[in-house]
């Protein structure tokens, strides 16, 4: 490659690697919206856990559409089409609240969601396709980490500007009269809307930036638009499912872990060991004996995101080094290997074992997306679609480990998880002899 041309993919890289930072960011931060939510639109819990269904709901629906479009446009234009639609969906917040009207909200996140859902489809094969493919794994690595880095900070920035005053519960709100539920409902619209319309302006911003920004024009040729071609390729088939099973048990272990740790009757063991004592009062800035045992056990899941970030820094190095289907071997035995160890144990074993899964998650999903790409040519952007379609498996396969855990307990609901990382090991095995021209 020409200096040009190295210069200019660096460029394409740094803008795309924002990116990944700000959908990141984004995703997470709604979750702070959910408190919110549920009074504004007085909702019963099921109806706010609807938001996320919403979200997973435009990677189904929307990622193979999104794939067809991103043929037809290019990466470039899709990239400012998926922003453009990210920032309409931010606006749909300001009537949603204003009016109270909960299915306007939907559409707003669907809408949102769909942006995200149309950048992924753009971003992660264009990143693997900015230099050679023997280091796209690497690269992709490195974005993910940085999309990792804003789900990190999104839950303090929602807690700054979303939850820093107090909501009230359905009870103190009916003890209010008229005049003051208005005026709180105006309040609790406001804390949902000004947020938003600024996420809303700066995405526009960075659109205009990537209209004239001169990203390279890689892959951009008109592809068949057939999804009968890509769906022959049995490598992207079973990296499909690769995705499936790892959005899944990675979205099933952070969203029962709390319940998990309670399960374990960690509550306790925390208040009277020291070292993770203070770790619990440091995060809940409050005295441990006043705050609730899912707050103390709550605080040890932000170790499993926080892992998953750093795993993604370490794996971009790793997968640079070594063949990136032995590290993903590597890292979905470890995972196997510490759910089985979690599953086993009792007390802080069993919970700083499960924790280390996030560290093991980090390079699964740009690796196998990845691996899932490489000699695909003109037809990433089919592939693309069909492989963020498969992220459906983070809607369904904690629903499926809740009923299993309901029904048989954790020990067997484990097993669910441990099957998908053993699938994940086996896509790596088979392509560790992938030969990739550099």
């Amino acid at each position: 490659m020409s200096n040009n041309t190295n210069k200019s993919h660096r460029t394409a890289f740094i803008f795309l690697t924002i990116l990944f930072f700000l959908w990141g960011f984004i995703t997470v931060l709604v979750d702070s919206l959910i408190p919110r939510l549920k009074e504004v639109f007085t909702l019963s819990y099921f109806q706010a856990g609807m938001v996320q269904f919403a979200f997973f709901g435009a990677f189904f629906l929307l990622s193979i559409p999104a794939g067809y479009i991103l043929s037809k446009i290019g990466y470039k234009k899709g990239i400012i089409l998926g922003l453009s639609t990210m920032a309409a969906g931010c606006l749909l917040f300001w009537p949603a609240a204003s009016f109270r009207v909960f299915w306007v909200f939907m559409v707003g996140y669907f809408v949102l969601a769909g942006g995200i859902t149309i950048l992924q489809v753009a971003a992660n094969p264009y990143v693997t396709i900015l230099g050679p493919e023997k280091s796209a794994s690497s690269r992709l690595n490195l974005s993910q980490a940085f999309n990792a880095l804003g789900t990190a900070i999104a839950p303090a920035i929602g807690a700054l500007f979303i939850l820093k005053d107090k909501v009230m519960t359905t009870a103190e709100i009916e003890a209010l009269s008229a005049a003051q539920q208005k005026a709180y409902y105006i309040s609790e619209a406001g804390a949902v809307q000004k947020p938003f319309v600024g996420i809303a302006i700066f995405i526009a911003v960075i659109a205009l930036v990537f209209a004239f920004v001169n990203l390279p024009k890689v892959g951009d040729k008109a592809a068949s638009n057939d999804y009968r071609n890509v769906l022959k390729n049995r490598n992207l088939v079973m990296g499909a499912f690769g995705i499936f099973f790892y959005v899944g048990a990675e979205v099933a272990l952070g969203s029962y872990m709390v319940n998990y740790f309670l399960n374990l009757e960690l509550s306790e063991i925390i208040k009277s060991t020291p070292f993770l004592r203070n770790i619990a009062q440091w995060i809940l800035d409050s005295g441990l004996e006043e705050a609730s045992n899912m707050a103390v056990v709550g605080v040890f899941v932000t170790f499993y995101w926080t892992a998953a970030m750093i795993g993604r820094f370490i794996g971009s190095y790793l997968t640079k080094k070594f063949n990136p289907a032995l590290v993903l071997c590597a890292f979905a035995l470890c995972a196997f290997l510490m759910i089985n160890i979690s599953n086993l144990s009792v007390g802080i074993v069993a919970m700083v074992t499960i924790i280390s899964v996030g560290l093991f998650n980090s390079i699964m999903f740009p690796t196998i997306f990845s691996l899932a790409l490489d000699g695909l040519g003109d037809d990433k952007p089919q592939g693309s679609g069909v492989l963020c379609t498969m992220i459906v498996g983070g809607a369904v396969l904690p629903p499926s480990f809740g009923f299993l855990t309901d029904r048989f307990g954790f020990g067997i609901a484990f097993f669910l998880v441990m099957i998908a990382y053993a699938y994940i090991f086996f896509y790596g095995f088979i392509n560790r002899k992938r030969q990739v021209e550099v």
